[in-house]
């Protein structure tokens, strides 16, 4: 019963995690772009949630917005430092993110916030349904329950959402910037513009989803967004190792939902082992490092070859 509670637990916060992972698809797989701004906006998405709910005690839905258009500002800054000052991809979310840290802070007042007996995301919907007394089972799952319909709600409506807008002929034009920008600067495309559009929109969920997070489970920290692009890569590469022959870009999208889910469930089963959390970083490094390789082994291709010397005449 354990295990199953464990594996419902870890499938509720994959879901929840699936826009995280997809705001990482967009930069590193659709504009072929090494962000690390995610770590910066995921924290800042989170610190505006945790201060509209308890210190304005607002909306929890209206926190969500306005976390999604302070994801939109933290990756037009990190486009703009790279296309107009022409700082280097790595280095302007290195900026951005060490910049948004100390905003985080400010925003909060403190490195840490909880939300616990404020009217989160969670308890409102929570309040609308009998109580699990009336329906006979454990608080813990009717919570657990909560929130995994939340994720996959969240979730299915940015994939759709993001399906459509990839479709239009800006999202054509950030898909085209990614696979080959000198080709569509020749066709008048402004690609400085495209790749704004690009951070803005992957930065816009990734605080999105910090903010969904910070709902689900209760609390917010300033160093939350540390070493998350980990996990969103974890995600895609298993979803990716999943779907190998996927082309539809649906499917694509859908395939970064099983890999969060599974991720997380094979984290729940390895904690459940008796692995020490303070492993858990290098167990997700290795899993990211198999999961890529996956592709390369499967081509049977031996890892270490000698080239043929041909002689100078």
């Amino acid at each position: 019963m354990e295990l199953l509670l464990s594996i419902f637990g870890a499938t509720a916060q994959g879901l929840t995690w699936t826009i995280f992972a997809l705001g990482v698809f967009i930069t590193f797989r659709i504009l072929n772009y090494a962000d690390l701004t995610c770590e910066g906006s995921f924290a800042l998405g989170g610190s505006i949630s945790s201060v509209f709910v308890v210190g304005l005690n607002l909306n929890p839905y209206l926190s969500l917005f306005v976390a999604l258009l302070s994801g939109l500002a933290a990756g037009a800054v990190t486009g703009l430092l790279h296309t107009k000052l022409k700082i280097p991809s790595i280095l302007s979310g290195i900026l951005t993110m060490f910049g948004l840290y100390s905003i985080n802070l400010r925003i909060m007042g403190q490195p840490n916030t909880s939300l616990v007996g404020s009217k989160s995301l969670i308890f409102m919907i929570k309040d609308k349904l009998p109580t699990a007394a009336e329906l006979g089972i454990k608080d813990i799952i009717l919570q657990t329950g909560v929130i995994l319909v939340v994720g996959l709600i969240f979730s299915l409506i940015a994939i759709a959402f993001l399906y459509w807008f990839f479709g239009t002929e800006i999202g054509s034009c950030i898909r085209a910037t990614g696979n080959n920008d000198t080709m569509v600067r020749a066709q008048g495309v402004n690609t400085d513009m495209t790749k704004i559009a690009g951070l803005s929109f992957s930065n816009g969920l990734i605080a999105l989803a910090g903010a969904l997070v910070t709902q689900t489970q209760g609390y917010a920290d300033v160093g939350m967004g540390q070493g998350v692009i980990v996990i969103g890569l974890a995600s895609i590469v298993i979803g990716e190792v999943l779907f190998l022959k996927a082309k539809n870009f649906a499917v694509k999208m859908l395939a970064i939902l099983c890999g969060s889910v599974i991720y997380r469930i094979i984290i729940a089963l390895i904690l459940r082992l008796g692995l020490d959390t303070n492993d858990m970083k290098l167990f997700t490094a290795i899993v990211v490092a198999l999961a890529l390789s996956i592709p390369t082994l499967l081509k049977n291709k031996p890892l270490f070859t000698r080239k043929e010397v041909k002689p100078p005449f």
